[in-house]
């Protein structure tokens, strides 16, 4: 992409359209596909939104939001330019992108942990005092998880503007293991450096449950002045490696590890995508910034298009003949792209997909018959005050007049991308119909869920119906021209699933139920997200929400709902078939899961549901004889 936003630095520290049937191209090469219901939820809290937006974590507070959000991802802290190493400083970053030091020795100490809340802003209604260990939005989050202890917070290194050093601090062993360590002690021990009264050791400890690697990009430029190297693409697995090793290192329950990551072919084929997913928990997959305003006179395009059309203006992406589109992306990472070397082999289990909540544009644009889609323009549209006078970028909660009025709304039947019309200006981003198409296509594709950029560009109208689609399913599927999937996928709408593509189900997993429980049995490393079931102690179980290592009857939280002993299904048999469950034509499988069914152990190829073993047109059981 372009660009990943970071629309504004912290300088004050120093129309419902129907679209039917869920438009979605399954990536099964299979049966018929049924949809999965639910997903994570990442969101991203930027570090600087608490000034001229006023978006503080009570603001995700109150909104209800922070019950529905798994992941607030709080962005960004930098790499100091001399060692390499993560840093504390409270030194604005400049937002010329064409200065190549936009970024050095620059970050936000005071917003951290040194800003005084007072108690109306504060997320229990208590201000700070002077002689707090720490303050500021560190504080804030503490605050925030204790009210909602289901919320993960993790901190994000890096992004747009902060990426020039990466590439430095992971060419050696010695040097990654130094980013490495001086990222964990400072914001996951909490050991912060001691200034004004604030910070020192263990003053942060319990806010961050993991780290989130926001490397833009790895061998392939990003803003002006960024270091890079063909070496980057062996350095930045070996990095998350590295992460991996010490936060598993640390002991005493889950740390969690994420990336941002690119969506354009030719970032993707950069990065190891069939070797990272051993590292990584989820990777976001930046499906937006796919056209802007550093295309100042058009042609228009769509800054998050789903789905690829014949007539897209834009230029093939060398050296193969693909476009920018969500589905190009999240079929490079899952299946690869030969034509741009990319292997794939990333599970689609750990993959989300990107929801921007601010808007792209242009100004001086005519209809063309088209409502100024692909048409040329004069200019990007102006910049506005809260996204930083950027022209070409908007938040959302800017454009009222706008994206709140059903004339000027408009989402495209065969990309899904989203945009906004009035004749003059032309705005892509989300639609409440964009949205809905993209939340089918993650639960018709086994997706881990969604990614929202960035909490304070909203007004939550949009954050809203992302979380709500998200916790939601797709009735049916359907290829981009809108036809139902009955059978094979057709090559260009289909990619082969991974075996774990499923973000719960595994059937694979050593049984810990005992009894005739039908359900997958509960596995401590399996994420599950809400109205999925287990069988746990001869008991099935429902959960109620996303979840990942809570005991079935034996967690505080409460996650889990008891639906009673087990009822259906046999586990046992003998041979190969031992501990297997029954195939149960209920049942919803993924490639790899098997069964037994009839005396033989079977394996499904790709994800199936009510299709008999040895009896079904589609071949999608594979017979690994009797048990």
């Amino acid at each position: 992409m372009q660009r990943s936003v970071r629309l504004f630095a912290a300088t004050a520290a120093a129309s419902l359209l129907a679209i039917g049937a869920a438009a979605a191209a399954v990536l099964g090469s299979g049966t018929a596909q049924a949809a999965t219901t639910g997903g994570v939820k990442f969101a991203y809290f930027t570090q600087w939104g608490i000034y001229q937006n006023g978006y503080y974590p009570q603001t995700l507070d109150r909104s209800g939001n922070a019950d529905k959000i798994d992941f607030i991802v709080y962005a960004f802290e930098n790499i100091d330019p001399v060692n390499q190493q993560c840093f504390e400083r409270t030194s604005a970053a400049s937002q010329d992108e064409n200065n190549p030091n936009a970024g050095d020795n620059a970050g936000d100490q005071f917003a951290d942990y040194l800003k005084s809340y007072p108690p109306d802003i504060s997320v229990d209604g208590v201000g700070d005092v002077f002689n707090q260990p720490i303050a500021g939005n560190f504080n804030q989050l503490k605050k925030l998880k204790a009210k909602h202890p289901n919320l993960k917070i993790l901190v994000s290194v890096g992004g747009w503007t902060y990426s020039k050093y990466f590439s430095d601090a992971a060419a050696t062993d010695a040097s990654r293991k130094a980013l490495v360590s001086s990222c964990i002690d400072m914001f996951i021990k909490g050991n912060l450096p001691a200034v004004n009264g604030r910070g020192g050791p263990g003053s942060g400890a319990g806010i961050f449950d993991g780290v989130d690697i926001d490397w833009e990009y790895p061998a392939a430029a990003g803003h002006t002045g960024n270091h890079f190297t063909a070496a980057d693409k062996q350095n930045y697995t070996l990095l998350l490696a590295e992460f991996r090793r010490q936060l598993d290192a640390l002991g005493g329950g889950k740390k969690w590890l994420t990336a941002a990551v690119p969506a354009g072919q030719d970032k993707i084929s950069h990065i190891e995508t069939n070797k990272v997913g051993q590292f990584l928990d989820f990777a976001n997959i930046m499906t937006y910034d796919m056209h802007g305003g550093w295309e100042p006179t058009g042609p228009t395009n769509y800054q998050s298009p789903l789905f690829n059309v014949a007539n897209d203006p834009m230029a093939p992406i060398p050296p193969g003949n693909g476009k920018y589109t969500v589905d190009s992306a999240v079929k490079a990472w899952i299946n690869g792209a030969s034509d741009y070397g990319i292997p794939g082999g990333f599970p689609a289990s750990k993959a989300t997909v990107g929801f921007p909540l601010y808007l792209r544009g242009w100004a001086g644009v005519p209809d063309g018959g088209k409502h100024g889609v692909y048409q040329p323009a004069t200019g990007p549209s102006q910049g506005h005050t809260l996204s930083g006078n950027v022209p070409g970028v908007a938040f959302y909660k800017e454009l009222t007049g706008l994206v709140d009025n059903p004339s000027f709304t408009f989402t495209d039947p065969f990309t899904k991308g989203g945009y906004y019309y009035n004749g003059n200006e032309w705005w892509t981003g989300e639609t409440a119909a964009s949205i809905k198409a993209k939340a089918d296509y993650l639960h018709c594709n086994g997706l881990a869920g969604s990614m929202m950029y960035s909490l304070e560009a909203d007004n939550n109208a949009l954050a809203s119906q992302i979380l709500n689609a998200t916790s939601g399913g797709a009735s049916t599927c359907t290829t981009p021209t809108g036809t139902t999937t009955t059978g094979p996928g057709s090559p260009s709408a289909s990619v082969s699933r991974s075996a774990s593509s499923s973000p719960s189900r595994s059937m694979s997993s050593p049984p810990t139920s005992g009894g005739s429980c039908s359900a997958p049995a509960w596995n401590a490393g399996t994420a599950y997200v809400g109205g999925q079931q287990v069988s746990y102690l001869g008991h099935t179980w429902t959960a109620k929400w996303w979840t990942q290592g809570d005991i079935p009857g034996n967690n505080s939280q409460g996650v889990w709902t008891d639906n009673g002993a087990c009822g259906g299904g046999q586990t046992g048999g003998t041979g190969t078939c031992a501990g297997l469950f029954a195939w149960n034509s209920g049942t919803a499988y993924t490639g790899g899961q098997s069964v037994m069914f009839n005396g033989h152990k079977w394996t499904a190829k790709w994800w199936t549901q009510g299709d008999t073993p040895g009896n079904n047109s589609q071949d999608v059981w594979t017979d690994n004889g009797a048990c």
